[in-house]
C-alpha cells in the first residue's frame, strides 16, 4: 500500500507566489504521510489564456523554479510530480512538461504533452510544441508502478491504455481543465472512465478558479471517487492498494480480453461527412 495525495491551487504569473503555494501544500502532504504528492499542470506559471508570457517565462528541466522544487521534494522525503513551461533550444514555442522529483531530490521522470488543447476557442499549439507520443511517463513506487499523462490527454483513451500496458497501476493527470459548460462534468466522467476501462486508480490534480475547473480526485480501479478537493486549494490523500488493482482486473479481465493494439503515430483521417452514404 501507498498513501498519495493531490493538489490542488489557482497558479498565476507569480513564480514566487506559484512555489509558495505548491510548498505549503507539499508540506501538509508529508504531514498527512503521503508519499507522493501530484500538483497541476502549469503548475510554475499559469494565465487563463495563453500568451507570449508563457515564452518569457519558460525555464529548462534544471531551472531555478524545478530546482526548488527539487528541494522541496527533499526536504519532505516526498516524490513531487507538477507541471512546468519548458523552454526548448531551438524552438519557437515551449514544452507543457511534468517533472517527477524523488524523495532526494533527484529527477525520476518528465513528460512532455502530447495532445495539446485546441479545442473549446483555445489554440494551445500556438505557443506550445506537442510531445512525442512514443515517450512514456512512468515511475514505480512501493509495489505499484505509476503513469502520467497531462489535462486533454485524458480525453485520450489510448495514452492511458498505452500507460497500462507498459505496466501503469495508478494514472497521475496534472491539468488546468479550463472551466465552462459541461466542462466540470466531461472531467469527472473522464476520470471514473480512464480508471474504469483500464482498471487502474486515476489521481487527477486541477487547478482551481479562476484559472481551472477544480475538483481534483482520486477515483479507484472500480471508478470510485475515493477522495477529492472541491472547489478551494488543498490537498487529498487516500491510500493506494496494489492488491485492490489486482482483485478489480481478476473480476474484471477487461485488459485480457481485448482485441485491438494501440501505436503512437499520425491520426488516421476522418470520413467524410459528405456523399450519399
Amino acid at each position: 500500500m501507498v498513501c498519495v495525495a493531490v493538489g490542488q491551487f489557482s497558479a498565476g504569473t507569480d513564480k514566487e507566489a506559484n512555489l509558495t503555494a505548491l510548498a505549503a501544500l507539499t508540506e501538509q502532504a508529508a504531514a498527512a504521510g503521503a508519499r507522493l504528492v501530484a500538483f497541476p499542470e502549469y503548475s510554475m506559471y499559469a494565465t487563463r489564456a495563453l500568451d507570449a508570457g508563457i515564452l518569457d517565462s519558460a525555464e529548462p528541466i534544471d531551472g531555478p523554479f524545478a530546482t526548488k522544487v527539487a528541494e522541496l521534494a527533499a526536504r519532505y522525503r516526498i516524490r513531487v510530480l507538477y507541471g512546468m513551461n519548458e523552454a526548448v533550444p531551438g524552438e519557437r514555442r515551449v514544452a507543457n512538461t511534468l517533472l517527477a522529483f524523488g524523495p532526494d531530490g533527484e529527477l525520476l521522470t518528465s513528460y512532455r504533452k502530447v495532445h495539446l488543447f485546441d479545442a473549446f476557442g483555445f489554440a494551445e499549439s500556438d505557443w506550445v510544441t506537442p510531445g512525442d507520443p512514443a515517450q512514456l511517463c512512468t515511475f514505480d513506487l512501493d509495489g505499484l508502478r505509476f503513469g502520467a499523462m497531462t489535462c486533454y490527454d485524458l480525453r485520450f483513451p489510448e495514452l492511458a491504455r498505452r500507460l497500462t500496458e507498459a505496466g501503469a497501476q495508478a494514472l497521475l493527470v496534472p491539468a488546468q481543465w479550463a472551466p465552462g459548460p459541461q466542462k466540470e462534468d466531461h472531467w469527472r466522467l473522464l476520470a471514473r472512465a480512464r480508471a474504469v476501462e483500464n482498471t487502474v486508480y486515476l489521481l487527477a490534480a486541477d487547478q482551481c478558479a479562476p484559472t481551472g475547473a477544480g475538483n481534483s480526485v482520486v477515483v479507484d480501479p472500480m471508478g470510485v471517487p475515493v477522495a477529492g478537493v472541491a472547489e478551494a486549494a488543498g490537498i487529498a490523500v487516500t491510500v493506494l492498494d496494489a492488491e485492490r488493482v489486482a482483485a478489480v482486473r481478476r473480476r474484471l479481465p477487461s485488459l485480457r480480453h481485448r482485441r485491438f493494439r494501440v501505436e503512437p503515430g499520425d491520426p488516421a483521417p476522418l470520413p467524410d461527412a459528405g456523399g450519399d452514404a
